[in-house]
């Protein structure tokens, strides 16, 4: 008996601690607001100058190489299909954070130094590109053959027959999953911080360190990452309603 009421009491005292720790004072209140407030404005510079511009020049560099990529994946040429697969292989093998670290790391401890931004460019470009050459390859093999055979009995060559009847419509059909990969490029530029790219996360950890409210931060830095996320997420519907109307005509 004497045991459960102390363990009663200790169950009590536990919860009465939480309660009071939930517990905001007006003069606490106000002073998470303050810095709220007061790192608004570089949490937001963060995200304007290093996170949406690493994301966008990322995203796009990496559509390239996947694009070449995927054609080489589907040649007919045997070394072109090797290179290819070991690429992608590898990329997909290894995580993202282990690759930025061996570009702005590794390499440097060999003498080939990189500055961090363009460190984060080349790791996350050669990453969306292994991934999104997938989606480019599945998307162009959905077609069917005889989209092919017509643009070759109208005089078409392999070329334009790809530029003209292949891509418009593969690309319909990839625009969801690489408009997915856009949205989690966005967050995965959160890694940048690692190797010293003073992005929005990278801003948050700094003014943490000096107010010490890193729940407060943290939190604040991903409601704008679930901003961002969002209004990227009403682009993508609208895209894919408008390339619906397109394929309709």
């Amino acid at each position: 008996m004497k045991m459960a009421r102390t363990m009663k009491f200790q169950k009590d005292g536990s919860v009465k601690m939480f309660w009071n720790n939930l517990t905001i004072e007006p003069e606490k209140m106000e002073r998470y607001l303050d810095i709220a407030q007061s790192s608004l404005l570089p949490l937001l510079e963060g995200a304007l100058v290093y996170t949406l511009p690493l994301t966008l020049i990322t995203f796009s560099l990496g559509l390239m190489i996947a694009v070449l990529t995927a054609l080489a994946r589907i040649s007919t040429i045997k070394p072109l299909q090797w290179i290819a697969r070991f690429y992608v292989s590898a990329i997909r093998g290894t995580p993202l954070l282990v690759q930025l670290f061996i570009l702005f790391y590794g390499l440097g401890s060999i003498g080939i130094v990189i500055d961090p931004f363009p460190a984060a460019i080349v790791g996350f470009s050669l990453n969306v590109g292994a991934y999104a050459s997938e989606v480019i390859r599945a998307a162009i093999l959905s077609i069917p053959k005889g989209q092919w055979e017509a643009a070759h009995m109208i005089g078409m060559s392999y070329s334009q027959s790809l530029r003209r009847v292949i891509l418009p419509q593969a690309t319909r059909v990839s625009i969801p999953p690489l408009s997915n990969t856009f949205i989690s490029l966005v967050k995965d530029t959160s890694l940048a911080s690692l190797i010293l790219v003073t992005e929005m996360f990278r801003r948050a950890q700094e003014i943490a360190a000096t107010t010490y409210e890193v729940l407060l931060l943290y939190t604040e830095v991903a409601m704008l990452y679930w901003i961002i996320c969002f209004i990227l997420s009403l682009i993508q519907g609208r895209l894919e309603h408008r390339f619906d109307r397109y394929v309709a005509r």
